[in-house]
């Protein structure tokens, strides 16, 4: 058992995340440390796979594109994962711009003791580099230009499109999970949103994920940024996943009257005054298993193309 515990470092961080995903129970140790196990998993064939294309390139260390490259058939992800990056540069550029100012103002002084203020092309062109970048990626058509189209400010792209759609699906599902909440309740989801595999435990996630034994390269920080932030988007895929087969499983059971046993039984129907019934109980690894199970299902179009053929289908372990 104690070594079960050593292995499975993250039971506090899956269950903060499994909060925000809609699961309010307290889920078992066994259920946290299969979803550990899988996302463990799904990380250790995203470095192999990387590893693999940097080989192909002639290189030993992994780069963001190859990361990216894996989820390239998810537009909703990639588009996201763009959107962190670019922030995540804008507030690199911002600070570095904050420090450089606080350096120049310690040796400028004003007539009056007053603080100097900028103006003009200074804070114009502090204001373009602090803009939100584009994350290009290598494999786009507009990557085999030499000349870049100028791009509108009012302009959005089918992507960004695509994304805020999704950025809206998952709002509404957050607000429908936070409207009931008290205000204590509504705190505690709002810290346990930061929940994450790698802000300030980047030595532990190293080993965790199994770099210098799965890949040579030492992973840069934005790399290691990019898993904590597709870690992230796992669980809540799995947690979402496994609610929904609950949901359906717990509807059969009102509507049979029985749980496991062959007897049906009528459900007399809720009195205004009856007790309410028991509290919800969180989902279990039966429930997690059979969601990574559907979520390892092949789209019929793949498995369509090989009818007919001799090949055999990939059994290779499906990212998600």
């Amino acid at each position: 058992m104690g070594d079960s515990n050593k292995q499975h470092k993250y039971r506090q961080e899956i269950q903060q995340m499994m909060y925000v995903s809609g699961e309010s129970g307290e889920p078992s140790v066994e259920t946290t440390a299969m979803i550990e196990e899988i996302v463990r998993q799904q990380v250790v064939e995203m470095l192999r796979n990387c590893t693999e294309l940097a080989a192909r390139r002639g290189s030993r260390s992994i780069t963001i594109n190859d990361l990216i490259f894996l989820i390239r058939d998810d537009a909703p992800k990639v588009s996201r994962l763009r959107t962190f990056l670019s922030w995540k540069d804008v507030r690199k550029s911002a600070k570095d711009s904050d420090d450089k100012n606080a350096e120049g103002d310690l040796g400028v002084a004003d007539d009056n003791g007053g603080g100097v203020m900028q103006s003009g092309p200074a804070v114009e062109e502090a204001a373009k580099k602090n803009k939100k970048a584009k994350v290009k990626l290598p494999w786009e058509p507009s990557s085999y230009y030499s000349q870049e189209v100028p791009e509108r400010d009012d302009e959005e792209d089918e992507e960004e499109e695509e994304m805020n759609h999704i950025t809206l699906q998952r709002l509404r599902k957050a607000d429908e999970r936070t409207k009931a909440m008290t205000r204590e309740e509504y705190v505690t989801w709002s810290e346990y949103r930061q929940a994450s595999f790698t802000y300030r435990k980047g030595k532990r996630f190293r080993e965790w994920a199994g770099f210098g034994i799965v890949t040579d390269s030492k992973p840069s920080d934005d790399i290691v940024d990019i898993l904590g932030f597709l870690t992230f988007e796992m669980v809540q895929t799995l947690t979402e996943e496994a609610l929904k087969i609950k949901e359906q499983e717990d509807l059969w059971k009102e509507r049979s009257g029985g749980e496991n046993n062959g007897t049906k039984k009528r459900k007399l129907a809720q009195g205004l005054f009856d007790p309410p019934n028991e509290g919800r109980t969180p989902v279990e690894s039966r429930h997690i298993q059979e969601a990574f199970r559907r979520l390892q299902t092949r789209p019929k179009k793949s498995r369509a193309m090989l009818n007919g053929t001799n090949l055999q289908q990939r059994t290779n372990l499906r990212l998600f």
